[in-house]
């Protein structure tokens, strides 16, 4: 546990500043307009109106990164993905595959607890439309980078979206000091990425009412990211790496 304490200690800090971020005007008024004019069924909530840091297991060896924080999801109850039915496909999937202890999370203080998992995003606050500005991003990946090195066990990554896929591209640039000119495949839905011989990231369809009230995700194709990250865990305790899939997802 003496090994642990510098990380948990750093990710505390880490969050503190998160969570006193005030870098992008437009998203600070946002986040506050949207707690000042909540819907009905929400009237009764005090909206977090705040930076959502990550959460989870600091030794997790798995690493979700979303999007953003949903207007009436993260952004009313201060924890990522609770609350909004993004949430709910990917608690439902964390608990399929024994990530959580627990298919669903309302509140940030139930009782949900993530196991060998930890649950981020590319940015901290609420965009309008869902849609954050390049700068706004920029501002907020290097509150990514500092959470990624401090979880110092992460094996596999899913990437839930384009954004958040382009996101991790340009952080593993970085850190390994690639050239713009290096290839790195395009998002697609179920893409298996090697970064490192001991560092894999998937990429899936972000779980968004846009996404899945048109089908174009389902619940069998995401459940199968999770499924692959399991496989992935598995094989480095095993020492048998997983059988590498072709372009189609298939074997």
């Amino acid at each position: 546990m003496a090994d642990l304490a510098l990380p948990v200690s750093k990710l505390a800090e880490l969050h503190a500043e998160i969570i006193a971020c005030q870098r992008c005007p437009r998203l600070v008024w946002w986040r506050e307009e949207v707690a000042r004019h909540r819907p009905k069924r929400y009237e009764d909530w005090d909206y977090w109106a705040k930076p959502v840091p990550g959460f989870g297991d600091p030794e997790a060896r798995l690493l979700i990164v979303g999007l953003a924080p949903a207007a009436h999801g993260a952004n009313r109850t201060g924890r990522m993905f609770t609350g909004d039915r993004s949430g709910d496909w990917l608690y439902r999937a964390l608990y399929r595959f024994g990530f959580a202890n627990r298919p669903e999370s309302r509140r940030r203080d139930d009782d949900l607890q993530l196991r060998d998992c930890y649950i981020t995003a590319a940015l901290r606050c609420a965009p309008p439309q869902n849609t954050p500005r390049p700068e706004e991003l920029r501002n907020c990946r290097a509150f990514l980078e500092r959470e990624w090195m401090l979880l110092r066990n992460v094996r596999v990554i899913i990437a839930l979206g384009q954004i958040a896929y382009a996101t991790v591209r340009k952080i593993f640039r970085t850190h390994h000091a690639l050239e713009a000119s290096c290839s790195l495949p395009r998002f697609r839905h179920g893409l298996e990425l090697a970064l490192t011989p001991r560092l894999t990231l998937l990429a899936s369809f972000h779980p968004s009412q846009q996404n899945t009230f048109t089908g174009k995700l389902t619940e069998p194709m995401f459940e199968a990211i999770f499924h692959r990250a399991r496989e992935y865990l598995n094989a480095q305790v095993s020492s048998s790496p997983p059988k590498p899939r072709g372009e189609d997802g298939n074997p």
